[in-house]
C-alpha cells in the first residue's frame, strides 16, 4: 500500500511538472523549427540579443522582464540600490532627476571604500575562525573595523536620504509620506 502511495505521488508530481511543458508545446508548436533547431534557431526563441517573439518592441531594455536598466537592475547585480525605494513612485523633474543622479554618483566611491573595508573585515575574521593559533586582540580589531564599516555605510544612507529629500518639493514630500505603510 506504501509503495503504490508514493508511486502515485511521484505520478502526480512529474504531471504536475510536464503540465507547463505541455502548454509551452501547444502554444509555441513545435520544439524545433523547420531547419531543426530549438525554440527558434542556435540561441533560443529570444534571438541571440534577446530580440525574438514575446520580447517588447524595441528590445529587451525597454520593458518587459529586463527593464530599461537591464535584466538584473541599474547595477547590474542586487536590484535598484538602496536608494531607488526611497523616490519610487514620485514624479520628478529632469532637474531634480539630474540632481539626483550627482547626489547618487558622488557617494559611490565612499560606498565602494566602505564596502570594501567591511568586507576585507568579514573575510579576516572568518579566516580567523578557521586558523590554528587565534589571537583575541586582532579579532577584536577586526571586529571593531567591521563594525565601523557598516556604521559608516548607514550613516552614509542616511546623510543621502536626507540630500534626496532635499531635492523634492513639498507636494512630493507629502506625496512620499502618504505612500509610506504606518509603522507597527
Amino acid at each position: 500500500m506504501k509503495t503504490r502511495k508514493i508511486s502515485l505521488q511521484h505520478l502526480l508530481l512529474a504531471a504536475a511538472l510536464a503540465a507547463p511543458l505541455a502548454s509551452h508545446a501547444a502554444v509555441g508548436g513545435d520544439a524545433a523549427d523547420a531547419d531543426g533547431a530549438p525554440f527558434g534557431g542556435p540561441h533560443g526563441a529570444h534571438g541571440p540579443r534577446g530580440d525574438g517573439p514575446g520580447t517588447p518592441p524595441g528590445g529587451p531594455g525597454l520593458g518587459g522582464r529586463g527593464g530599461p536598466d537591464g535584466e538584473r537592475g541599474p547595477r547590474g547585480f542586487g536590484g535598484p540600490g538602496p536608494h531607488r525605494g526611497l523616490l519610487h513612485g514620485v514624479d520628478l523633474s529632469e532637474a531634480q532627476e539630474d540632481k539626483v543622479f550627482a547626489i547618487l554618483h558622488a557617494q559611490e566611491p565612499y560606498i565602494r571604500e566602505q564596502s570594501k573595508a567591511l568586507r576585507k573585515a568579514r573575510q579576516a575574521l572568518d579566516a580567523m575562525g578557521d586558523a590554528d593559533q587565534y589571537d583575541d586582540a586582532k579579532a577584536a580589531s577586526l571586529a571593531k573595523a567591521a563594525a565601523q564599516a557598516m556604521s559608516n555605510l548607514e550613516l552614509q544612507r542616511v546623510r543621502t536620504d536626507q540630500k534626496l529629500l532635499g531635492v523634492l518639493s513639498a507636494e512630493q514630500r507629502k506625496q512620499m509620506d502618504q505612500r509610506k505603510p504606518p509603522r507597527p
